[in-house]
């Protein structure tokens, strides 16, 4: 029995786990401390238990069927309409309406799109990365990439629109992208961002924005967060103020302190040390997913734990910028630790198909063309 276990574990990284596990508890420590009646903690821990069965339960699927472009395009298919259902069907929170009430818990298909949206670029673009310098490939994967990105805006939600337009851009460039067509993109980009602002975001997300420029313009309004989330994190000098005694998230100052400002809320209490270890173990579960993606046994695992990675990459450098005041507050959790069960869920699900996929990564012959990704020799 015990072999026989130890056997369906073997491919599991259990440095990532345990790195994933303890932001994770440090995230549901940090609620705890808020206030007896919040019931974050207790929640989030439930989520927790659920996550990590559903994690080893995906670790031992084959991953291999992924290849095939009919199961891609299905759980495509799928997601998209989950993507429209939820703009009628959903619930509005927070002037979003991105949720599916199930009754006992809410679930917001919008984290699944972007794991989804993973798969479908990986797909498209190993089959293509010698032609990845032709343009319509770009233009056919920015397609794929549109759809989830437009139905997401509708919401609205800017800040999954803009992790997913990540996604895209950061499997394009690794692919081999032209110089040319590289300008090309950021010039659409460019453009697109100016009727977006014309024409889609609403006028607390134009806000955001302004208030990213000059954080300290508005204190009393729209940069109220950024604000509050400065005072909190500088407050906790080096070794913060203790477990419980956040002053700005308990007295309710800090706004959204369970999920958009976890790391302003940690910060307060845990100090820089506590930063200093979050950010670190955030970086030894990057670095690792890095070595996992370079060991893999064929461009498509390559590609899928890439855009992993940059998933984890965006919303990181985003969340904490927007804590710190150097990035726009657009509601991007921070992995693990934020307050919510579907992007936890997401995230461990994340994790578990890395693992999955590990157990084809060949160590002593690995295919030339994973490393022509990156341009590595």
């Amino acid at each position: 029995m015990l072999s026989l276990l130890a056997q369906k574990v073997k491919h599991i990284d259990w440095v990532i786990v345990a790195s994933a596990f303890i932001l994770t508890a440090l995230g549901i420590t940090t609620m705890y401390g808020f206030t007896d009646e919040s019931g974050y903690g207790s929640r989030q821990l439930l989520w927790l238990a659920i996550s990590l069965v559903v994690f080893f339960v995906v670790s031992q699927f084959e991953y291999r069927v992924l290849r095939k472009t009919s199961v891609v395009i299905a759980l495509f298919a799928a997601t998209t309409l989950l993507l429209i259902g939820v703009i009628f069907l959903g619930n509005v929170v927070k002037g979003s309406q991105s949720w599916f009430s199930l009754g006992f818990a809410s679930f917001q298909p919008t984290d699944f799109a972007k794991l989804t949206l993973i798969f479908v670029l990986a797909k498209y673009l190993a089959k293509r990365h010698i032609e990845i310098a032709h343009i319509r490939h770009i233009i056919v994967s920015g397609v794929y990439a549109l759809i989830p990105t437009l139905l997401v805006l509708l919401q609205p939600d800017l800040g999954s629109a803009l992790v997913l337009s990540g996604i895209w851009f950061c499997l394009i460039l690794v692919s081999g992208i032209s110089k040319k067509h590289l300008f090309l993109v950021l010039g659409g980009a460019a453009v697109s961002f100016v009727i977006a602002w014309m024409l889609v975001f609403a006028p607390y997300q134009k806000d955001r924005i302004k208030t990213f420029i000059d954080p300290l313009s508005d204190v009393r309004g729209s940069g109220y967060n950024v604000y509050q989330s400065q005072i909190a994190i500088g407050s906790g000098q080096m070794f913060g103020k203790g477990v419980g005694f956040g002053t700005q998230s308990r007295l309710e100052f800090l706004p959204e302190h369970q999920t958009d400002f976890i790391f302003a809320a940690f910060a307060e209490e845990w100090g820089f040390v506590g930063v200093v270890l979050v950010l670190a173990l955030f970086l030894v579960i990057i670095l690792r997913l890095l070595r996992i993606a370079l060991a893999s046994g064929s461009n498509f695992e390559l590609l899928s734990i890439l855009g992993i990675v940059f998933l984890f990459f965006i919303h990181i450098v985003v969340n904490v910028g927007m804590n710190l005041g150097i990035m726009p507050v657009t509601g991007i959790p921070l992995p693990f630790m934020s307050y919510g069960g579907s992007h936890l869920l997401t995230e461990w699900i994340a994790l578990g198909v890395v693992m999955g996929m590990r157990k084809y990564e060949r160590i002593a012959h690995k295919d030339k063309l994973n490393y022509e990704f990156l341009g590595v020799e």
